[in-house]
C-alpha cells in the first residue's frame, strides 16, 4: 500500500500483520510452538522415562563406584558402614539395655543386623533424594531428560549397596542356625515392595528439597526418631506389652516396621509368624503402591520447575 504525503512524496506503509490481534497463546498453536521445558503429560512422562533407563542404570552404578573411591578399603565399607552400626546397637541395646529380652542370642542377632541393614536402606534413599536435585543442579539446567531419573537412580544405587550387605547378612544369619530354605525366597518380593515405597519417598524429598535444601540438615534427627520408632533394635510386641495396644499397632504398622519383619520373618528360623501383625504382606504392598504412585506424581507436578531460580 502506498499515500502521499504533503509534499508530494509518496510513502510506503506495511500491509496489516494476518497475526495482528492474536494472543500468545493463538500465536504457539498457529506455528506448533511450546513451552520450553514444559511439563509432559503423565504417560507421556512414563515413556521418556522408560526410554531413560539405561541412564538411570548407568548413573547409579557410577554413582556406587565412586562413593567410596577415596578410601582404601573401598567398596568394603558398603558392608563395613552398617555391620559397626550393627556392632554398635548390639553393645549398647542387647548387651546393656537388654532390649532382646524374650529372644535366644542365635535369633537376637540376626534379628538386630537384618534391621539395621534393612533400614539404612530406607534412610540412605530418603537423604539421597532429598540432595538430588539440588546437589545435581549443572546436571539439571544443562541437559534435558525426565528429572524423576535422579532420585530414581539414587534409590536403585542405595538398592545395590544394599545387596552387597544382604551377602554379610546371609553368613550371619547361617552361622546362629538360620540355614537357606524355601522361606528365604520371600525376601525378593519384600524387597520388591521396599524399594517402590522407597522410590517414592525419595520423589517426594527430592521435590521438597530442591525448594527447601535445609531439608538436608533436618532430615537425620527425623530418620532417627523413626528408626527408634521402628523397632530396629528390639521387638515392638515385647517392649510395648504393658503399653496401650494401639501404640504397638500404630509402631508395627509403620512401614519401616513392616519391611523389617517380613524379611525377618523370610531369614530368621526363630521368627515365626506370630511376630507379625496380621495382614501384613498386604499392608506393605499397599504402603508400596501409596507411596510408589503418590510419590511418583507429587514429583511430576513440579517438573518444569526444577532447576530454575
Amino acid at each position: 500500500m502506498s499515500d502521499t504525503t504533503h509534499d508530494g512524496a509518496i510513502a510506503m506503509t506495511a500491509p496489516p500483520s494476518p497475526d495482528e490481534g492474536l494472543t500468545s497463546a493463538q500465536l504457539a498453536a498457529k506455528y506448533g510452538l511450546s513451552v520450553s521445558g514444559a511439563r509432559p503429560g503423565l504417560v507421556e512422562y512414563i515413556g521418556q522415562l522408560w526410554g531413560r533407563r539405561h541412564f538411570i542404570l548407568a548413573f547409579s552404578s557410577a554413582k556406587l563406584t565412586s562413593q567410596y573411591s577415596q578410601a582404601k578399603l573401598g567398596q568394603l565399607w558398603q558392608v563395613a558402614t552398617p555391620l559397626l552400626n550393627a556392632a554398635v546397637y548390639y553393645m549398647i541395646f542387647g548387651l546393656i539395655l537388654d532390649s532382646g529380652r524374650g529372644m535366644d542370642k542365635e535369633v537376637f542377632i540376626p534379628f538386630l543386623v537384618t534391621g539395621v541393614f534393612v533400614f539404612t536402606f530406607t534412610q540412605t534413599s530418603v537423604m539421597a533424594g532429598v540432595r538430588a536435585i539440588s546437589g545435581n543442579l549443572g546436571l539439571v539446567r544443562a541437559l534435558h531428560f525426565p528429572r524423576a531419573a535422579l532420585p530414581i537412580s539414587f534409590a536403585l544405587q542405595q538398592l545395590q549397596q544394599l545387596m552387597f550387605s544382604m551377602i554379610v547378612l546371609f553368613v550371619i544369619a547361617a552361622s546362629f542356625g538360620s540355614y537357606p530354605s524355601l522361606s528365604w525366597l520371600l525376601i525378593v518380593p519384600a524387597l520388591a515392595m521396599q524399594f517402590v515405597f522407597n522410590i517414592g519417598l525419595a520423589l517426594i524429598m527430592a521435590r521438597l528439597g530442591s525448594k527447601t535444601p535445609d531439608l538436608a540438615q533436618l532430615m537425620p534427627f527425623i530418620m532417627r526418631t523413626w528408626m527408634y520408632a521402628s523397632g530396629v533394635m528390639f521387638s515392638i510386641s515385647v517392649m510395648l506389652k504393658d503399653k496401650p495396644e494401639w501404640i504397638g499397632h500404630v509402631l508395627s504398622y509403620n512401614p519401616a516396621a513392616i519391611y523389617m519383619d517380613l524379611i525377618r520373618f523370610a531369614l530368621i528360623d526363630g521368627y515365626g509368624a506370630s511376630n507379625l501383625p496380621p495382614h501384613v504382606w498386604v499392608a506393605g504392598a499397599l504402603w508400596a503402591v501409596l507411596l510408589g504412585v503418590a510419590g511418583f506424581v507429587y514429583f511430576w507436578k513440579a517438573e518444569e520447575r526444577y532447576g530454575r531460580g
